[in-house]
């Protein structure tokens, strides 16, 4: 990529952006007393401002830049999995979330104690942490390349810049100053892709219709459904219903980095807008992203991706930004990365401190290390520990070799464990036998066989099945195997379980 130079009152302008979302931070954080403060809200948060976070929070830098790029190879055929998305999260409004607002739930993994018991709620939780930490080390590591460029600097000291600038506010605010800076961020982004897109249009006589006309020309006619069955493509339309349906319902039913925001909410009616809600926003933002990266495919006259042309698809969209966009439009544009990773980011702090908090520390040293001031004192501590963590396995990510866009690593990553949290949800509420080693036994099983198949689609492991089966249905047959083998176990009980407390 050839970089410019966007001169000193741009970086200036940058700079002096990036201290007034941490400004804001610490205003919006200001009279916190406790853990429910800061990880919650105190339950006070407005619908449509948690809504935004959602979007904010599963859109992260990476996609910002990524999607635009996978849209230079695939055209629109991502936004079947958005249609999935969609279904998903009605499907989670509809069953789980009910469960969540009945009696005092603080997490995700919450849930799983009322029904199987405290270890089961460990056990659930120490895989989210896991899992999340390094899917959003990738989110981290992506957005510090064209950052990186722009200021001159190595890519390790971009993604410290980042970690730093988001961990500030996350650390002095807490869940409040995330969602309120979140909708500040999306609207920023969101109005810097749409700056480019104008560019694109502008840059051809004719505007959106001669991009497509310039694809075809290119051999790359733009579609939007495929129809092919094969359980190996990605972007299907079966992938993008049905698969894209249960990872939705596994991403914001069973994980903590969504639950977390619509337990902010006030009731459950308002986290149930705020979920489908945030639903039909991603398609429009999935819209705009992918006519930039079709725009980006007539503009670059279909250049190759690999030898003698782009390093890999995540280069594309960078490239433009920082190769052939105006000063102020490219400095806007940048300080859009730096909102899409710091949302992702500090959703990702947030959540983590929370759960390792609430459902670690809690239960093994007692409620009252996570109860008034000592409890926001702890939870600000994890906090900057899992920034640490976070930053750390960026750098690393950062220099591993990719032949795969790192939107597809970080969501086939994020799925290798979501089927299974999903499928011990589906447990509780369905398998009115299963225990909690049925469940925890489930769990552990999925897990395993996901992270061989996920390890085998990346050729690290001679493992044929990895390359059958795209991460779109992964979350499916994660659940499937959670809840098929949790059922047959559950069968060695006479009895219900007498902890069941759940109602489907």
């Amino acid at each position: 990529m050839e970089g410019i130079s966007l001169g000193l009152p741009t970086l200036i302008a940058i700079a002096v952006y990036l201290a007034g979302i941490n400004v804001l931070g610490a205003v919006l954080g200001r009279g916190q007393k406790d853990a429910k403060d800061y990880f919650l809200g105190s339950h006070a948060m407005p619908w449509w401002a948690v809504m935004a976070s959602i979007v904010a929070t599963e859109t992260s830098a990476l996609t910002f830049l990524s999607v635009p790029g996978d849209a230079y190879r695939t055209g629109f055929t991502f936004l079947q999995l958005a249609f999935g998305y969609l279904i998903g999260r009605i499907a989670v409004s509809a069953l789980l979330l009910p469960g969540y607002f009945q009696g005092e739930i603080t997490t995700a993994y919450a849930l799983l104690e009322r029904r199987f018991g405290v270890g089961a709620r460990r056990f659930t939780s120490l895989i989210f942490m896991v899992t999340r930490v390094m899917a959003a080390s990738v989110r981290l590591a992506v957005p510090a390349i064209p950052i990186a460029l722009i200021l001159g600097v190595p890519v390790w000291l971009a993604i410290l810049i980042l970690a730093a600038a988001t961990a500030l506010y996350t650390y002095v605010g807490g869940i409040k100053a995330v969602i309120w800076i979140d909708l500040i961020q999306v609207a920023v982004y969101i109005s810097g892709a749409a700056m480019a897109l104008w560019v694109l249009v502008h840059s051809f006589q004719g505007g959106f219709g001669e991009i497509l006309r310039r694809c075809a020309e290119q051999g790359r006619p733009v579609h939007l459904f495929d129809l092919s069955r094969s359980l190996s493509e990605p972007y299907t339309l079966w992938a993008g219903v049905i698969g894209g349906a249960v990872l939705a319902m596994a991403s914001h039913g069973a994980d903590q980095l969504i639950v977390q925001r619509l337990l902010a909410c006030r009731g459950l009616r308002d986290a149930q807008k705020a979920l489908v809600g945030s639903g039909a926003l991603v398609i429009l933002q999935f819209c705009l992203f992918l006519a930039v990266g079709v725009g980006l495919f007539a503009f670059y006259g279909g250049r190759a991706v690999g030898p003698g042309g782009f390093g890999t698809s995540d280069e594309i969209f960078p490239s433009f930004i920082v190769g052939h966009l105006p000063p102020f439009i490219s400095a806007y544009l940048i300080a859009g990365i730096f909102s899409a990773a710091m949302c992702s980011e500090s959703s990702a702090l947030n959540s983590l401190a929370s759960a390792l908090s609430l459902d670690i520390v809690a239960p093994l040293l007692g409620k009252k290390h996570v109860e008034g001031r000592r409890g926001l004192v702890l939870g600000k501590l994890l906090t900057l520990f899992w920034t640490i963590v976070l930053a750390g396995l960026a750098v690393g990510f950062s220099r591993l070799p990719q032949n795969v866009p790192a939107v597809q690593v970080a969501l086939g990553l994020a799925s290798v464990t979501a089927g299974g949290l999903l499928g011990a949800f589906l447990l509780a509420l369905w398998a009115r036998k299963a225990r909690q080693a049925d469940a925890m036994i489930g769990i552990a099983t999925s897990a395993v066989f996901m992270f061989v198949l996920w390890l085998g689609s990346k050729d690290w492991i001679p493992f044929p099945l990895g390359k059958a089966i795209a991460w779109p249905w992964y979350s499916l047959l994660g659940s499937t195997i959670t809840f098929s083998l949790g059922w047959v176990l559950s069968q060695r009980h006479a009895v219900e379980d007498p902890r069941l407390t759940l109602r489907a």
